[in-house]
C-alpha cells in the first residue's frame, strides 16, 4: 500500500459550509450554541457529526462532485442514506423524508449538556445509559432542528431510525475501571504492556473493538488531565457547558524504541489501525506511526526515536532495537517513563478557533507557543510545557550513560524538564494530515537538553 496522501478538500468543505450557514440562519438555538462555543474557543462546525438534508437529485450530483461516496452494504442501516468524504474530515450528510434541515452536534453526554444548558430539550433522551449512541432533540423550528448526540460507536449511528442500546453501563463502567486503574509501571515496562493487552483484548471480546477503544481513550484522556494544568483548565471550561472534550482530535504518546511494537500492539487490539508514517529527517532522529480506528475516527500520533533506513521497514510490527544514543523522544521516555505507562500522553490535541483560544488561554493564564503549523488549511500550536521533576535514578543513569552532561543533570535536577502539553489545532477545508517539518522544529525546541534561555532564543515560548 502507498503512502497515505491528505490535501485538502475544498470543493467538499464549501458544500458543508453552506448548508451550516444555511441551517444556522434558520436556528435561533443553533446560533446561541454556535456564540457558546465560540466563548470557549470552539467552531460550531468543528463539532457537527451530521448534517440532515431533504433528498434531491442536484445535491446528490454535488456531494459525488465533491468527492464524498454513498455508503453501502453493512455500513449503512436499512432506510438510510449516508455520504461521507473519504479523506476529509468532515461531517456525514444523511438524505432521508422531511423538508428540515437537521444539525447532530457531538457532546461527551447529553445529559450533561442538558443540565448546563437551558431552554430544557423538546423531547425525551433517545438512548439508554451508556448505549453506543444517545440523542435528544434540543430546538425545532419551521425549517430546522438541532440534535445533540452523544456516541461510543461510528458516527453513523447517530441519525439511524433505531438506536440499538449495546452492552449496557455495568460492562461499560466495568472496563472502563480496569483501564483506568490498569498498572503503570515505571521501570517494568514489558509488565504494564503485558496487563494493558489482556485488558484491551478482554474488552474487545465483551465490547466490540469500536466501544473498547472508546472507552480506552476515555481513561487515558483522564489519566493525562491530572499530569497538565492547560488541559485542566480548558476542560473545566467546556464542561461549563456540558460538553466535556466533544472537540478531541488525537491522542499523542511518546515511546522508547524497545516498547513501540507493544504499544502498537495493545492500540491494534482495540482496532486502532496504522495510517501514513512520518519522518522528520535525519538530522531530527525520530519518525511516528499515524494510527486511526476506522469507525470511530479517533487518531493516535506515536512517536518514537527512529533511523533515515528504518522508515521504509515495518517498525510497527517488527520492533526496534535498542541503542545507546537517544533523540528527543527516546530521552523524554528516559526521563519520565513510557507515555503509555507511567507518564501519560504527551499530549491531547484539540480542534479550535485557534486565534480565539490562543487569547482566551492567555486571559486564564496559560501561555501558548509560537505556532508550528501556520497554513491555511492547518495550525497548530502547544501550550507552554507542563515541568515534571525527574527521578533521582533516571537521572543518574542518564548522566552515567552519557545521555546528558553533568551541567545539563545538575539543570534538570533543580528545574525539572517538559512533561506534556496540550496542543490547540485549526482544521480548515477538511484537511485530515499533519505538517511534517512544523511538528520537527517543535519536537527539537522541546528537547529537554535545551536550556531555557535557548528556548527562548528560539521563540519557542512567545505567547502567540
Amino acid at each position: 500500500m502507498g503512502p497515505v496522501v491528505f490535501q485538502p478538500e475544498n470543493d467538499a468543505s464549501a458544500l458543508v459550509t453552506a448548508v451550516t450557514g444555511q441551517l444556522l440562519r434558520r436556528s435561533a438555538a443553533g446560533r446561541t450554541l454556535a456564540e457558546r462555543l465560540q466563548g470557549v474557543g470552539v467552531r460550531f462546525a468543528d463539532v457537527l457529526d451530521v448534517l440532515h438534508v431533504p433528498p434531491d437529485a442536484e445535491f446528490r450530483r454535488k456531494l459525488v462532485a465533491s468527492g464524498f461516496e454513498r455508503l453501502r452494504d453493512e455500513r449503512a442501516q436499512a432506510r438510510t442514506e449516508l455520504w461521507e468524504h473519504p479523506r476529509a474530515l468532515l461531517p456525514l450528510f444523511d438524505l432521508g423524508p422531511g423538508d428540515k434541515l437537521r444539525a447532530y452536534v457531538r457532546t461527551d453526554s447529553v445529559a450533561d449538556f442538558l443540565e448546563a444548558n437551558l431552554p430544557p430539550a423538546l423531547g425525551s433522551i433517545e438512548g439508554a445509559p451508556f448505549a453506543k449512541v444517545r440523542r435528544v432533540l434540543v430546538a425545532a423550528d419551521s425549517d430546522a432542528e438541532l440534535w445533540l448526540a452523544e456516541r461510543r460507536a461510528e458516527r453513523r449511528l447517530v441519525s439511524a431510525p433505531e438506536l440499538g442500546d449495546g452492552p449496557g453501563a455495568a460492562a461499560i463502567l466495568r472496563h472502563l475501571d480496569a483501564f483506568r486503574l490498569r498498572p503503570r509501571p515505571l521501570d517494568a515496562p514489558e509488565q504494564g504492556f503485558a496487563a494493558a493487552l489482556e485488558l484491551a483484548r478482554a474488552a474487545r471480546s465483551e465490547l466490540g473493538d469500536a466501544l473498547a477503544s472508546e472507552v480506552f481513550f476515555e481513561a487515558e484522556r483522564r489519566f493525562y488531565e491530572r499530569k497538565n494544568r492547560a488541559a485542566r483548565v480548558q476542560k473545566a471550561r467546556q464542561d461549563a457547558l456540558g460538553l466535556g472534550w466533544f472537540n478531541r482530535d488525537h491522542h499523542t504518546y511518546r515511546s522508547s524504541r524497545a516498547s513501540f511494537r507493544s504499544l502498537v500492539a495493545v492500540l491494534e487490539t482495540l482496532g486502532v489501525r496504522c495510517r501514513e508514517r512520518f519522518y522528520a529527517g535525519r538530522d531530527a532522529g525520530w519518525g511516528a506511526q499515524v494510527l486511526e480506528h476506522p469507525e470511530t475516527l479517533s487518531m493516535v500520533f506515536a512517536d518514537v526515536d527512529l533511523s533515515p533506513e528504518e522508515i521504509t521497514g515495518d517498525f510497527p510490527h517488527e520492533g526496534l532495537a535498542a541503542r545507546p544514543s537517544l533523540g528527543t523522544v527516546g530521552l523524554w521516555c528516559e526521563l519520565h517513563g513510557e507515555a503509555f505507562l507511567a507518564a501519560g500522553m504527551h499530549h491531547l490535541e484539540c480542534q479550535f478557533d485557534i486565534d480565539a483560544i490562543t487569547q482566551q488561554l492567555r486571559e486564564h493564564g496559560v501561555g501558548v507557543m509560537g505556532r508550528f503549523s501556520d497554513f491555511p488549511h492547518l495550525k497548530q500550536a502547544f501550550t507552554e510545557g507542563e515541568i515534571w521533576p525527574v527521578a533521582e535514578g533516571r537521572l543518574d543513569r542518564a548522566e552515567r550513560a552519557r545521555l546528558l552532561a553533568p551541567a545539563q543533570v545538575e539543570r534538570l535536577r533543580r528545574e525539572g524538564a517538559i512533561g506534556s502539553h496540550f496542543e490547540v489545532l485549526e482544521r480548515n477545508a477538511g484537511y485530515r494530515g499533519f505538517n511534517q517539518d512544523g511538528i520537527n522544529r517543535i519536537i527539537l525546541a522541546t528537547d529537554p537538553r535545551r536550556s531555557e534561555a535557548t528556548l527562548h532564543a528560539a521563540g519557542a515560548d512567545r505567547l502567540s
